[in-house]
């Protein structure tokens, strides 16, 4: 039985619910949704996924804003231990709710494998969102150090860090790559530098790897204009693994809703299913 990870921006787990959510995650059945921009409390979002799912949830602090989760299903496996709720102690209220980490054992696997759902700051060139997200981002670096070197350990286990980076890694992950460069938050090169310095370290960008030197594929479209219609599209969503982990990837899948009524949130689902 694989271990099935999906990521989702739900862009507001309430508005989604009314969208078709609850179906949609019947139908998918990961082992583990990994959750980004939740924008509810606890028992809101509890409710909503049921009781067959245990979850690590941290809302923002500003109510109404980000938020993020893990949830497991209680048939295909187990959250082990405490889950982490923050990235690090200089966390402020506009950083919190992006980031959470468990261990998570899945159904017939013999160790357990960390899963991070982050959500980093979308940004605006020349603002202040944009001088947050930069400031956030050198502090994810060093987490990521530190997950990478436990997973290099004897011990330690293998980590994959899912969710909504709201960076673009090259001309392949956006359609409209000309007039967005170095014009607009998440086509930045001062972003790109980031992830670019990550997979040197050593992370693995999985779902690229995967899907092979293509345009795409897309997660993210606007909600605005004809942005679905057109596929005008950005590959903003990602699943970062450790080497060990990123090994036993053996398929993905963008869950592009079948017309633009059809979707639940502006960001597509993305599912990797790894060898437990």
């Amino acid at each position: 039985m694989p271990l099935r990870v999906t990521s989702i921006n739900l862009n507001g787990i309430r508005a989604a619910a009314k969208r078709g959510f609850e179906d949609w995650l019947a139908a998918e059945a990961p082992t583990a949704l990994l959750m980004q921009e939740v924008r509810a409390d606890e028992d809101i979002t509890r409710t909503i996924l049921g009781d067959e799912w245990d979850a690590a949830l941290v809302p923002c602090r500003i109510k109404g804003r980000a938020g993020v989760g893990i949830a497991v299903h209680r048939d295909r496996g187990q959250i082990i231990g405490e889950p982490r709720s923050i990235l690090d102690d200089a966390e402020s209220d506009v950083d919190s709710g992006r980031w959470v980490e468990a261990q998570v054992l899945a159904d017939g696997a013999d160790s357990p494998v960390r899963l991070v759902s982050a959500y980093f700051h979308s940004g605006e060139k020349d603002t202040p969102k944009q001088e947050a997200k930069m400031a956030h981002l050198p502090r994810i670096s060093e987490r990521l150090a530190r997950l990478l070197d436990e997973a290099r350990g004897a011990d330690g286990p293998q980590t994959v860090v899912c969710g909504d980076f709201n960076i673009v890694r090259s001309r392949a992950d956006i359609k409209n790559w000309t007039p967005n460069h170095n014009k607009r938050a998440g086509v930045l090169d001062e972003e790109i530098a980031f992830l670019d310095a990550w997979a040197t370290a050593g992370w693995r960008d999985v779902v690229r790897e995967l899907a092979g030197d293509v345009q795409g594929p897309y997660s993210w479209w606007s909600w605005r204009g004809k942005a679905f219609d057109n596929d005008a599209g950005w590959r903003i969503d990602y699943h970062w693994a450790t080497p060990g982990l990123a090994d036993r990837a053996r398929s993905f899948a963008i869950g592009r809703a079948a017309s633009y009524d059809d979707r639940f949130s502006d960001h597509a689902p993305v599912r990797v299913d790894y060898d437990a």
